[in-house]
């Protein structure tokens, strides 16, 4: 079963920025807080999460049918964990400085509650396509929120951005957005400066929620909205 416009643009709401993991749901701390030193290793451990689980909510999608109900937790465990494997061998053969750099992180990726979580309650009960839909754009939720928080915590901690993007696109070099004699603040660099940027993007985003919602309450209403008696 194909997806309807509609569809689309309410699973994508719901993953980018309604029901987004870092800001809304509050999963997957700990990748967040250890790989967001810069913006290239938030940015590639989001993507391979975000492999992982469109093509794990396919998998489990297609097959949900087939899985007992009483074993579905070990079965849907399975399957991403050898999506996972896939995805670490792949890394560790074509990025592999990148691949030492992220280290115990890619395989951890099953441990992330945000794969179970989607997979147990959106593709277990969805169309394969839809599923595929809401595991990509809860990654996409994921990576840009992680990016965000990479590229402050790497201007303000060390004044550069895309350093390490070397271990991507061989020969590039990261920007020095900040004077050759910039000490850097190193709490930025530290786990407690991933919670202060964190913490701060979510105040501006329920900022920001609050201030639409109260636009939405002074919009007048519809033409005929209220009809005739």
């Amino acid at each position: 079963m194909w997806i309807t416009r509609d569809e689309f643009k309410d699973i994508a709401y719901k993953g980018v920025w309604k029901q987004n993991t870092s800001l809304v749901q509050i999963l997957g701390l700990c990748p967040l807080l250890a790989v967001t030193t810069n913006l290239v290793n938030g940015v590639m451990l989001s993507l391979a999460t975000l492999l992982v689980m469109a093509l794990s909510n396919f998998a489990v999608s297609s097959l949900r049918h087939f899985i007992p109900y009483e074993i579905r937790i070990p079965v849907f465990i399975l399957i991403a964990a050898a999506l996972v494997t896939v995805v670490d061998l792949l890394m560790n053969a074509y990025l592999h400085g990148l691949y030492v750099v992220l280290g115990i992180f890619i395989p951890l990726i099953i441990t992330n509650c945000i794969v179970l979580a989607r997979i147990e309650a959106f593709a277990a009960k969805h169309p394969p396509v839809q599923a595929a839909s809401d595991g990509a754009m809860m990654g996409v939720g994921m990576l840009w929120t992680l990016a965000l928080i990479g590229a402050l915590r790497e201007v303000i901690g060390s004044g550069t951005l895309f350093s390490g993007i070397d271990l991507v696109i061989a020969g590039a070099q990261p920007l020095h957005l900040m004077p050759a004699d910039y000490p850097g603040l190193l709490l930025a660099v530290l786990p407690p400066g991933a919670f202060i940027v964190l913490g701060c993007m979510i105040a501006a985003k329920n900022w920001i929620d609050a201030r639409q919602a109260a636009a939405n309450l002074n919009q007048p209403a519809p033409v005929g909205a209220a009809g005739s008696h």
